[in-house]
């Protein structure tokens, strides 16, 4: 089971509405074999270095759908689960899963998993980055 992390500042950019998760703005997935921070802000491949941008990794990361919704004062995240199939090569290596807001202007960090150690996948295989779909990705009340 992977380790989830949330970036400090999340909570602080959520009162200043950076994010809008409603599904306006675009949060992706992007992997890495560096360790993410928690004091982080934003999240860019410059101090992270992700897989390069072949074998079937878009540079970036990859999309996933937010689903918000509201019941009795609780807000709940639910986040499509996000595959990533090497191609043509293999894909990694990565240890990390950053979640990040791909619309903001400087990518403003989300969250991460840590998945204990480094994974590469071999041509045609795959690795899912799955979200909870019961709990959500969090919620708050």
């Amino acid at each position: 089971m992977a380790a989830y992390n949330k970036f400090q500042d999340f909570v602080e950019q959520l009162c200043k509405a950076i994010h809008d998760l409603d599904g306006t703005h675009t949060i992706k997935v992007a992997l890495t074999n560096t360790a993410p921070a928690a004091t982080q802000t934003t999240w860019n491949t410059t101090d992270h270095p992700a897989p390069a941008a072949a074998n079937g990794y878009s540079a970036g990361g990859t999309a996933t759908t937010p689903t918000l919704t509201e019941s009795s004062g609780t807000a709940k995240l639910v986040l499509s689960d996000v595959v990533f199939t090497a191609s043509g090569g293999n894909l990694g290596p990565f240890r990390y899963a950053v979640v990040y807001n791909d619309t903001s202007a400087s990518g403003n960090a989300i969250a991460w998993y840590d998945y204990g150690s480094s994974v590469t996948l071999a041509d045609t295989e795959t690795f899912t980055v799955n979200f909870d779909d019961t709990n959500g990705f969090f919620q708050l009340a």
